[in-house]
């Protein structure tokens, strides 16, 4: 029997240990064929036999890894639910926050030289241990009990990710305080060393980190919804001679529609009669609309010009164009895996050998000092403390903020870390050309004028035209006084042109076939717009009274930046590409004049995303750069998915990483500044663990007082904020 597949919302998961977790007990069970669990979408999808298992029971696995699990909720019901999930968060760093600020306050009672000033005997005053206890109680195991939750999670199945590092780190450090506390009730007389303040700011510190990359994650999912809002819920079907507006829903393949010019093509088609000119740009990313008449097929939610036509359904709502690149973008966000951190692989090493010196060192100090208890616990504490996770901890999450900050102030937006981190490894970047490469709008480039009211004549039509290339001939004149003509019977012939009588004389304006089609062109006119055709542009003609009496040349135009962008990415050893649904000769004349490696051309939004998957096959990390609706599957595909912040919201919100504005160089330096971030913590791991090598064996030979080796962990902290802040001074170019 063929897999069925079932979706899920899984819920709780907080890193990629959580989703790999679920994701092998999912494929461990009886009755599933695969599993792919989405820690950034929250959801799971799940190919299974319903003979052998049910989604009741799919969902008794999830629950049983220890999350919680739904049958795929709609997506208002989601929101609902991550929205509430949300405003919990926020509430709690808020009181965490709250809460921690007169804790931060007594980390100068613990610096040297400053410990006996006025300043800290106030402090010691105001925030005594017993305040310092209860705060830090609240903050450790109400706030922080997700981070105990997780470990316990994790443990469980033999796995150590980063809750049990901050598990382990804070509660070392407040069960030692604890201890001192005690010790210091029961002896009133002797100094006690508290570091209540260290748990409490480090669960403070990964609280907000959480937050953030909870929010900037959380739009992703928006794209779905904006793909569903295009299509259309209506249609005009003919049936037996009379017009019935029906819910596109009902539609069969085989039912006669009537589109009306501005409306909505409802579902893809075939037409029957009519000629027209269809704006297919949320499909190709082509500005110049396309004609249509008998036999040619349309585009279910693309716009009808400028004719009405009948169409006969060729498919069901389900398997329309767009339908299919809703389907390519959930699938592509779905089996998206985000990268292991490197803390956690380096966490299911450190903690268990941290654990077991640890244990070791009170041994030996047990058998050493006869059995001393108190000495051979502080040794053995004072192991922990020194290596408690805090730099390890704010290793990565420092150097992400830092880096994403950077990238903000220069116009770039990263979704979250993992796609940061991701950015760092791509080697090959393809760019969308309309509105991307290029400025998305025709220009005019060339003009051809044999006849004296050519030009005049051109901008009396046109000005009765919302056609785009109307809009461009227009610019094209703009600030140019026309002397006043007198038009009458200005008719568009869909598809074609238009036709008119001007001051007399019977004019046609259109396609260079239309004109063609009524005029003889002089040789030396045709061989021209020849040439201007074989570039790539659209050709707009005109006769008078029979005569050809010019021509217009218009062509959608490279950014000036561009050229600057493809050269930066060639210096830091990035391959370029250009994919386009434009014919190949004007795909070939842009790459050439930018310098771009590689050229795929006629390429629609399914054939985009499959050039992504075929060259990440090949080894490739590849980036998708696009601002279109067109390019969302091939977005969500990519290992980043970089979108122009000019473009339309879909793209937006399917990339991984958003360009404020457009300026192509923002590529480039996207790419550096991932490579720069992840160098940068790369060298936070090496200081924060360097510190903890270094003290760990100075600890277990009793040489390190607990509240020395807090100094040393206090100080790797500094050193890796200190290194993670020089990423807002990295110049990009």
């Amino acid at each position: 029997m063929e897999a069925k597949r079932q979706d899920l919302n899984v819920f709780g998961m907080t890193c990629a240990a959580c989703s790999t977790r679920v994701e092998k007990s999912l494929n461990k069970t009886t009755g599933v064929e695969r599993a792919n669990v989405n820690l950034v979408t929250e959801s799971a999808a799940v190919y299974y036999d319903p003979e052998q298992i049910s989604p009741e029971e799919l969902i008794g696995v999830v629950k049983h890894a220890g999350y919680d699990a739904a049958e795929k909720m709609s997506k208002e019901e989601k929101d609902a639910v991550l929205e509430k999930q949300f405003k919990r968060e926020v509430h709690r760093f808020i009181l965490s926050a709250i809460l921690a600020l007169p804790l931060l306050l007594t980390m100068v009672t613990h610096i040297p030289y400053l410990h006996h000033t006025a300043f800290a005997m106030q402090i010691d005053a105001l925030i005594n241990p017993t305040i310092q206890l209860i705060l830090a109680t609240v903050i450790q195991f109400y706030i922080g009990w997700r981070f105990y939750d997780g470990a316990y999670k994790a443990l469980r199945g033999k796995s150590a990710n980063m809750d049990v590092l901050v598990a382990l780190g804070t509660s070392a450090a407040y069960f030692y305080s604890l201890a001192e506390y005690i010790r210091q009730l029961m002896n009133p007389g002797i100094e006690a060393h508290y570091y209540f303040e260290t748990s409490a700011i480090l669960i403070t510190l990964i609280l907000l980190g959480k937050l953030l990359e909870s929010y900037a994650t959380s739009k992703t999912t928006q794209s779905i919804a904006g793909l569903l809002k295009l299509q259309s819920k209506e249609a005009v079907v003919l049936r037996e001679g009379k017009e019935w507006k029906v819910p596109v829903d009902e539609l069969s393949i085989g039912d006669v529609i009537l589109v009306k010019p501005g409306e909505k093509v409802p579902i893809d088609a075939v037409v029957l009669s009519g000629e027209t000119s269809i704006d297919e740009s949320m499909i190709s990313g082509e500005p110049v609309p396309v004609e249509k008449k008998a036999g040619d097929t349309v585009i279910g939610s693309t716009v009808n010009f400028d004719g009405a036509f009948e169409a006969k359904v060729t498919k069901r709502m389900d398997e329309t164009v767009l339908s299919t690149i809703i389907q390519l973008v959930e699938e592509a966000q779905g089996v998206k895996a985000p990268i292991q951190r490197l803390a956690d692989r380096i966490s299911g090493i450190f903690v268990p050998i941290v654990l077991a010196i640890s244990a070791v060192t009170f041994v030996i100090w047990m058998i050493v000092t006869g059995g001393v208890l108190d000495q051979s616990l502080q040794v053995a504490i004072a192991v922990l403390v020194i290596a408690c996770p805090c730099a390890l901890g704010l290793a990565t999450p420092t150097a992400i903020m830092a880096g994403t900050g950077r990238g903000a102030e220069s116009g770039i937006l990263f979704k979250g870390g993992e796609h940061l981190e991701r950015t760092a490894k791509v080697d090959t970047v393809i760019f969308d050309k309309t509105g991307t490469l290029t400025e998305g709008k025709l220009q005019v480039t060339n003009v051809l004028d044999v006849h004296e009211d050519f030009a005049r004549f051109v901008v009396t039509m046109e000005e009765q035209s919302e056609h785009p290339i109307a809009k461009a001939v227009l610019a094209h004149f703009d600030g140019q006084k026309m002397s006043a003509t007198q038009a009458e019977r200005i008719r568009a012939k869909a598809g074609h042109g238009m036709t008119g009588v001007l001051d007399g004389s019977k004019v046609s304006l259109g396609s260079y076939r239309f004109i063609a089609k009524e005029v003889t062109i002089p040789k030396e006119a045709d061989d021209a717009m020849q040439e201007w055709m074989k570039a790539g542009q659209t050709i707009v003609s005109m006769s008078i009274d029979g005569t050809f009496a010019g021509a217009f040349g218009l062509l959608d135009t490279p950014r000036l930046e561009a050229k600057e962008a493809i050269s930066r990415l060639r210096e830091l050893g990035v391959k370029t590409a250009i994919a386009s649904g434009d014919q190949r000769v004007v795909v070939e004349n842009i790459a050439a004049e930018l310098g771009i490696d590689e050229v795929y051309a006629e390429q629609l939004p399914n054939d985009k995303s499959d050039l992504v998957a075929d060259l990440q096959k090949q080894g490739h990390v590849v980036a998708f750069v696009g601002d279109g609706i067109n390019d969302a599957p091939a977005l969500a595909t990519a290992d980043t998915g970089i979108s122009i912040g000019t473009g339309t919201d879909i793209a937006i919100e399917t990339g991984d990483v958003t360009l404020v504005g457009h300026q192509l160089t923002l590529v480039p330096q996207t790419i550096q500044l991932s490579r720069a971030t992840m160098r940068n913590i790369r060298q936070n791991f090496f200081w924060a663990l360097a510190y903890n090598c270094a003290g760990i064996p100075i600890a277990a030979l009793g040489l390190l007082a607990p509240w020395v080796a807090g100094l040393a962990m206090a100080g790797s902290s500094v050193s890796v904020v200190t290194n993670a802040l020089r990423l807002k001074r990295v110049k990009l170019k």
